[in-house]
């Protein structure tokens, strides 16, 4: 859990120092075993949470954490360095911004448009041409078993 992968030990990159966090960000909480200042306890370990206060070497991470078959909102403060942007919103976001671009399109144009999302469909049915090259279907009967002994 605590251990860097691979090739990665060393000292973190200043893009991690630089990176801009705004309150009500989602981050992902993952402790680099390099920096142990400021670091989250083990249980918030790879979560995500909310950010909902900045400071000049932390954040304030609003994360759920169950306890006794309860969730709880807990609100927790880590250092920079064991934060990183999450992309846990990257899908709904760019359905959103393709939703607002075919809205902008079906009013321009008059048409009725369906934006929900759909499961996925079964496969549309279709009819298997007959094999061979004049169409007949050839029936195939199995031998009659006969003992060699």
């Amino acid at each position: 859990m605590f251990a860097k992968k691979f090739r990665q030990h060393g000292p973190i990159h200043l893009s991690q120092y630089l990176m801009s966090v705004k309150v009500g960000d989602y981050v992902d909480i993952f402790a680099d075993p390099s920096i142990h200042k400021g670091m989250p306890h083990k249980g918030y370990h790879g979560r995500t949470g909310i950010v909902f206060n900045v400071t000049k070497s932390a954040v304030g991470v609003r994360v759920n954490k169950l306890v006794n078959g309860r969730i709880i909102e807990k609100r927790i403060h880590i250092r920079i360095e064991h934060v990183r942007k999450s992309k846990c919103q990257k899908e709904i976001l760019q359905r959103k911004k393709d939703n607002e671009a075919a809205k902008a399109e079906a009013a321009k144009t008059g048409v009725k448009i369906n934006l929900k999302r759909q499961p996925k469909q079964p496969k549309e049915g279709y009819f298997l041409k007959a094999a061979g090259e004049d169409g007949v279907v050839t029936t195939i009967q199995p031998l009659p078993f006969s003992d060699l002994v």
